[in-house]
């Protein structure tokens, strides 16, 4: 059970932030209504995909319709093809500064051209979970079934059946040190390194513009080119996901035997290729260079969650790396980069994100992995701590690992997420009391 003030704290700005960063209207861009959860009203005024996926789990602690509507407002900018963007820029005003502001290819003027780590499908599992809507669940489920077929065709590495990604920001994880060498800054004073990755940001763009689109066959340029280790374990928990979705939605077996079948594969190429017997840790692929990038960052850890991983391999995950103090269990884990890593930036230094700062959305689906393995104290440590950043800085993008200081943007929607942690473990509590007393 959770103890002291933290928790109510954390759940209070959670709350509020919800509430603040709620937008509804109609796009002329987009010829269609909007209403979503902005990730930061000051940073990050717009749509981005899998911050929406975190909203709506968040949301169905608060309020399960706006939960829904989050969802279908996302799905609802997929395209004919199936793509859905990662960024969806319904604001009329605002999105004159968007391509400067946030490094990005705008599509049809509203859409990105980029894809996010496939949050959605999990997203929807959870809305239908707490809300047994059947009809929602027809209309959202056909186009989240059509964007990971779509993924599938378009993404698919030929030598390794893994998901692509063409530009760094596709994981979500933008500035994170694993990529520092594929973009040509690697080894730069902290000072120095968010100016150099914006502007190799910025060059990456421009090589691959003008006229991309979705279905731009990017791989050919062979410019960056990468099987990552977080977005390849969210499609297959995704595709597990759509398997039970598509079987409550009482789809043919032949479309779940499909589903579970894909994600097994994904977890086992992430095993044939990813998985470091030596050092016990899964690594990105870099398919340009043809080498496997052995930093240590969290999404190193990501793989805990699929079924599809033995046993013994997400034991030595989660007690020589996830738990060890030297690397990620730090005073407020758990820090996007190793602790023992020389890129590690506790501090902000860099003024980069995803390099070492404590996140609650990576928080939040390694909190799932311990449970999933019987790490239940693990875990309410997890939650105990992520609860006490959130009720000493607020909800911020990301936090100290050492200090809880925030960091980057305030009023951070996904660290909301801590709604749906304290509810998790207040849930567990419950059945443990109802046990004893029976």
């Amino acid at each position: 059970m959770l103890t002291g003030n933290a928790p109510a704290e954390a759940v209070g700005a959670a709350r509020a932030t919800l509430r603040g960063n709620r937008r509804t209207g109609f796009s002329k861009g987009a010829g269609r209504s909007y209403d979503f959860t902005c990730p930061s009203p000051d940073s990050y005024p717009f749509q981005w995909a899998w911050d929406s996926s975190y909203h709506a789990i968040a949301l169905t602690r608060t309020d399960t319709r706006r939960a829904r509507d989050e969802l279908r407002s996302l799905v609802g900018a997929a395209t004919p093809s199936g793509f859905l963007p990662h960024m969806l820029l319904w604001q009329d005003d605002l999105r004159p500064t968007a391509t400067a502001e946030f490094r990005i290819d705008l599509w049809e003027q509203w859409r990105s051209v980029t894809i996010a780590p496939p949050v959605v499908a999990r997203a929807v599992e959870r809305v239908h979970q707490a809300t047994g809507d059947q009809l929602w669940l027809r209309r959202v489920l056909q186009p989240v079934l059509a964007f990971f077929s779509w993924l599938k065709e378009h993404r698919t590495s030929p030598s390794t059946g893994l998901l692509e990604i063409y530009q760094p920001d596709e994981s979500g994880l933008d500035c994170s040190p694993k990529y520092d060498a594929a973009l040509g800054i690697e080894g730069l004073a902290p000072c120095a390194v968010s100016d150099a990755w914006h502007s190799a940001m910025r060059t990456l763009i421009e090589d691959y513009s003008p006229g991309r689109t979705p279905e731009s066959p990017l791989r050919g340029r062979n410019r960056f080119v990468w099987n990552d280790v977080l977005v390849n374990t969210v499609y297959a928990d995704g595709l597990a996901c759509l398997a039970r979705l598509a079987r409550s939605a009482q789809l043919p077996e032949r479309i779940v035997t499909r589903l579970t079948e894909q994600s097994r594969a994904i977890g086992a190429a992430l095993l044939r290729h990813c998985w470091d017997e030596r050092t016990g840790a899964f690594y990105d692929l870099d398919l340009v260079s043809g080498r496997r990038v052995e930093i240590l960052t969290a999404s190193s850890l990501f793989p805990i969650l699929l079924d599809s991983v033995p046993r013994g391999h997400a034991q030595r995950l989660i007690e020589q790396h996830l738990l060890n103090e030297g690397e990620f269990w730090r005073p407020y884990p758990v820090p996007s980069v190793a602790a023992n890593e020389p890129t590690y930036d506790p501090e902000f230094a860099t003024n980069a994100i995803f390099r070492g700062s404590s996140w609650v959305n990576l928080n939040w689906y390694l909190y799932w992995g311990l449970k999933k393995h019987g790490y239940h104290a693990e875990a309410s440590t997890l939650v105990e701590r992520t609860c006490r950043l959130v009720a000493a800085s607020g909800t911020r993008e990301c936090y100290g690992p050492e200090n809880a200081a925030g960091h980057g943007a305030h009023s951070f929607g996904w660290s909301t997420l801590v709604l749906d942690l304290v509810a998790a473990e207040d849930a567990e509590a419950d059945d443990r009391t109802a046990a004893e007393a029976s």
